[in-house]
């Protein structure tokens, strides 16, 4: 089969964020078997080496430039113009953006000239990349939602997280409206967790929807060779997006001062690319180190204690959790951080939603080595045999091979 995939964010080095690692796995298992062209965007960051080495694993890479923060119209005059364009077109600045016309006209071409039998869109933001009249002209036409933005903004609104709650609640009927237009063009929906079910089954229409969930390389997070022991903190994800950073804030500022009167060497290590001003500032706090960028990140979980995934906002399935409990180590976290994890019968981690509920569950690992001993090694057979990327890419292929609707 002949593959064009979309995806504006380059995928390459899969470290660095949530989508770039599922569409790197994603893409890296198809390629086993069919022949894939990758269109994508490449920033300012993205080297040579980055280039060459996601080529080896594609038949063909074509890269655009990324459009950037400086191409769009600045002030209050800008906003108004993209919130104007947002309710004339339906489809988000966020979407809207990406849109570069020189990248369109290039998969316009593409899937014209009959170089392709199936199309993904790797992350709904790449919808905006797809013509209804695709389906005309190729088998298949999926979108891999990853999640859903009107979900999202629902459970931000609802938890108090969101940004600015007056924009967002004038855009949450707007979203809804996004996704059931787009929605429309795919003959595939794929989204990660059953939870997302929820917001697409209403709306999908036709089109079936497909469950694939997220994996894990066990070859990048091996079990880890022992228990550390003592009191140590860990959280990792990428420290500029929303979701990471109220997380991060909420572990720094809530839940550790009540942990560290019990505990008073606790130490909590925030670990990832890009911390924000905000999340730099919380290495001021006692008790909390911020690495930034670090060549390890199984390093840092090896040495840890427990893992915390406290998330309040972001649905879809947590990369950093599947990893954690790959390494072995024991994880804490929220309904969020847990979303589409059996995790209960039998228990493979402790869920926690309110800051005592942390600091009682982070204890009780902290006290109880045998605890931990057990959460690790049922974490662990968790993923051995559900999360894989081999298994996720199989799902996926199977998406793209059966009938078309």
């Amino acid at each position: 089969m002949r593959i064009l995939m979309i995806s504006a964010t380059f995928p390459y080095p899969p470290t660095l964020g949530g989508t770039q690692i599922r569409t790197f796995y994603l893409l890296k298992h198809l390629s086993q078997n069919h022949e894939v062209t990758l269109v994508t965007q490449r920033s300012a960051e993205v080297t040579e080496e980055d280039i060459n080495a996601l080529s080896a694993h594609v038949n063909k890479l074509v890269c655009f430039p990324r459009p950037t923060a400086a191409d769009l119209q600045p002030g209050v005059s800008g906003k108004v113009s993209r919130f104007a364009h947002f309710l004339a077109t339906g489809t988000p600045p966020s979407t809207t953006y990406l849109h570069a016309p020189t990248m369109q006209q290039w998969i316009d071409d593409w899937v014209e000239s009959g170089h392709c039998d199936a199309i993904t869109c790797e992350h709904s933001v790449n919808e905006v990349f797809v013509r209804p009249s695709y389906r005309q002209r190729v088998q298949k036409v999926v979108v891999d939602i990853h999640s859903s933005l009107y979900g999202t903004l629902v459970n931000q609104l609802q938890t108090g997280t969101a940004e600015k709650p007056l924009r967002d609640r004038l855009n949450l009927p707007l979203l809804r409206r996004y996704e059931r237009r787009y929605a429309q063009k795919f003959t595939d929906l794929v989204i990660t967790t059953a939870e997302d079910r929820q917001f697409f089954t209403p709306i999908a229409g036709h089109s079936p929807l497909h469950l694939v969930p997220n994996g894990v390389d066990l070859v990048q997070f091996p079990y880890r060779p022992a228990d550390p022991g003592g009191h140590s903190l860990v959280f990792v994800g990428a420290m500029d997006y929303i979701a990471n950073v109220d997380t991060a804030k909420f572990l720094a500022q809530e839940i550790l001062p009540p942990l560290r009167q019990r505990y008073c060497d606790a130490t909590l290590y925030l670990v990832g690319n890009k911390p924000t001003a905000e999340v730099q500032t919380l290495g001021n706090l006692p008790g909390v180190v911020v690495t930034g960028r670090v060549d390890s990140v199984t390093d840092y979980l090896h040495r840890a204690t427990v893992c915390v995934v406290p998330m309040r906002i972001g649905f879809g399935i947590k990369n950093k959790t599947l990893e954690a409990m790959a390494a072995g180590v024991p994880v804490v976290a929220s309904d969020r951080g847990l979303e589409g994890l059996a995790v209960d019968q039998p228990q493979r981690a402790l869920r926690a939603n309110t800051v005592e509920e942390y600091v009682g569950a982070i204890g009780q690992l902290f006290d109880q080595p045998d605890l931990r001993a057990t959460l690790s090694t049922r974490g662990r057979g968790l993923i051995e045999t559900t999360f894989t990327w081999e298994r996720a890419g199989q799902a996926y292929e199977a998406v793209l091979s059966s009938t078309a609707s």
